[in-house]
């Protein structure tokens, strides 16, 4: 079967892109994962907060026993952190391992800062970047209009800074999904990931502290992201790329299906090995041999809004049905 597909104006050799995360740290990893099949990589997100904080731990660490006594000024010469320098040596050598497209994933707290790194990132080499829009808003007098005005200037400052293609990985929680993503369409964004999966706090009763729990997603966590790809697909000049959740052939063929133009995958490479990646692409070869399907653009989108018949299709209807008919479904799902 022909599992190419264009993500970003990118040919990609099947749709299975690996999500940022720590597996490619490691450059054997990253082989094997290339082997197993993988279309492409993104790399680990740049923050510039970490950095921020990493170069302050260095400050305190190097000036912790400073005057200790009276005729010392310093144990060591003077010494600054590295900034992204480590990052980006790291990312230059990934995309010097493999064969496959690589992607980096950057993530800024100032407007200047956006532009600054995402130049630096396009000198390693890299195919595309990813702009991670992941932040939490605390400020109660931020209306929603302002941070979404302020991602989308983001945006065109590192569009009109960089010449590779340029996507964005948002987060489901703005007030018009629709709206945010058609706006960053027309501001020339190359590509949308749907969805970014935010890392939430979570409290030890027994410590009576708040801790942050590594949290793999499980197979059904990809619904949003199907809803919106059905919903914004063959309406974009950017691509749609769908995230979280998805764990094995039949996840991404859905995807496919309702548009999505690829996947990213982390946490079912975690649970099930880098062997799951060639699992997923054998399912989704058998299936489109079973349908009569050569290639994969024979079937994208097929049932994405546009191209189905149903005017309840990826809307509330969805949910009227089901409260209408809870009767059928409850003898499908018997309760106790």
């Amino acid at each position: 079967m022909d599992l190419k597909t264009t993500y970003m104006g990118i040919e990609l050799k099947n749709p299975i892109i690996i999500g940022a995360s720590n597996l490619v740290l490691d450059l054997n990893m990253a082989k094997k994962l290339e082997e197993a099949g993988a279309a492409a990589i993104v790399y680990k997100s740049l923050f510039e907060e970490q950095l921020h904080l990493e170069a302050a731990e260095l400050e305190e660490e190097l000036h912790e026993f400073d005057d200790i006594h009276a005729e010392m000024t310093t144990l060591f010469p003077n010494i600054e952190h590295s900034g992204p320098k480590a990052h980006l040596l790291a990312l230059k050598k990934l995309k010097e391992t493999v064969s496959i497209p690589v992607f980096a994933s950057l993530n800024c707290t100032y407007d200047v800062s956006w532009v600054e790194y995402a130049k630096y990132l396009e000198e390693t080499g890299v195919d595309g970047l990813e702009l991670n829009f992941y932040s939490t808003i605390s400020d109660v007098e931020k209306s929603p209009a302002d941070v979404e005005n302020e991602r989308i200037e983001v945006l065109k400052k590192v569009k009109a800074a960089v010449k590779i293609p340029v996507s964005v990985k948002l987060s489901p929680f703005y007030t018009n999904m629709m709206n945010v993503v058609y706006r960053m369409d027309h501001n020339g964004a190359d590509g949308f990931v749907l969805f970014n999966r935010l890392f939430q706090p979570d409290i030890d009763i027994k410590e009576e502290k708040l801790r942050v729990p590594y949290n793999l997603s499980h197979k059904g966590d990809n619904r949003l992201a199907l809803r919106f790809a059905g919903l914004l697909s063959c309406n974009l000049n950017g691509s749609i790329c769908s995230n979280t959740g998805i764990h094995d052939g039949e996840d991404v063929i859905t995807m496919l299906l309702a548009g999505a133009n690829a996947v990213q995958v982390v946490s079912t490479v975690y649970k099930n090995g880098v062997v799951q990646i060639t699992r997923m692409l054998e399912d989704i070869s058998a299936w489109m041999k079973e349908k009569g399907y050569d290639k994969i653009d024979d079937f994208k989108g097929k049932l994405c809004k546009k191209n189905v018949d149903d005017p309840h299709a990826y809307r509330r209807g969805q949910y009227v049905d089901y409260l209408m008919n809870a009767k059928e479904y409850l003898k499908k799902y018997p309760v106790g």
